[in-house]
């Protein structure tokens, strides 16, 4: 059955940048960090891992390695005993000591805030770059993890397949001086809201232009409609 939502894309962005312009208007990060070497390192690390867990781990390795000499120094084996309990270790290892060699020895020991010349250091895709242009730098950059994959298509903002589409979409139609904090605000409701398997649309603030809750909402009264009969 073809579905028509009322809102038109465009109408359902101002709702979108207005709710949480005004609900969460310092929405950041949940990451811990105390300068961008940290958080690249931190980003790294939280690739299908949860942001609690690598807090849990950093503090002792960021105490460890302060500087990225001093992580592109020791082996990845050294490295592996400090982030043994996130996701896929021996790679994340492997990963932290090459992006420290890059950072030091092509960028000055300084964090690049291009996307292209972030992709240079392994571990570091797309999506982290991205996550570094934006919170770093406040650069226009939109990063699509699961959340903002599912959030985003879930309201009605774009239905993008892939990542790059649902990127491409949001960075076009969002006001550029928000797009770094979009990002946020697309994680935190997929964290705690718009959940995967079950989200709480009785307690979340944006159903009233959310095609996602419309939609249940019409099929709901299409069951109870048959139901009577």
């Amino acid at each position: 059955m073809f579905y028509l939502c009322p809102y038109a894309k465009k109408e359902r962005y101002q709702r979108f940048v207005e709710h949480f312009s005004a609900k969460q208007p310092d929405a950041e990060t949940e990451l811990h960090y105390n300068n961008p070497f940290q958080l690249l390192i931190a980003v790294i690390l939280s690739a299908q891992c949860t942001d609690k867990r690598i807090n849990q781990i950093t503090p002792a390795l960021f105490q460890r390695f302060p500087t990225p000499r001093s992580l592109a120094e020791v082996t990845p084996d050294i490295v592996f005993d400090y982030i043994r309990s996130v996701s896929y270790p021996n790679n994340k290892a492997k990963h932290l000591v090459g992006m420290a060699s890059i950072l030091m020895n092509e960028f000055n020991n300084e964090v690049p805030s291009d996307i292209d010349q972030l992709q240079k250091m392994p571990g570091v895709g797309r999506k982290t770059a991205n996550v570094i242009a934006s919170v770093i730098y406040n650069a226009p950059a939109m990063a699509v993890d699961t959340h903002v994959f599912r959030v985003s298509n879930r309201i009605g903002l774009t239905i993008g397949k892939t990542p790059l589409a649902v990127e491409k979409d949001l960075v076009k139609n969002l006001p550029k001086e928000t797009i770094h904090i979009a990002h946020h605000w697309l994680i935190l409701h997929g964290r705690y809201v718009c959940v995967a398997r079950s989200p709480k649309c009785k307690i979340c603030e944006i159903t009233s232009f959310c095609k996602y809750f419309e939609k249940q909402n019409k099929q709901t009264k299409s069951l109870g409609e048959l139901s009577n009969k």
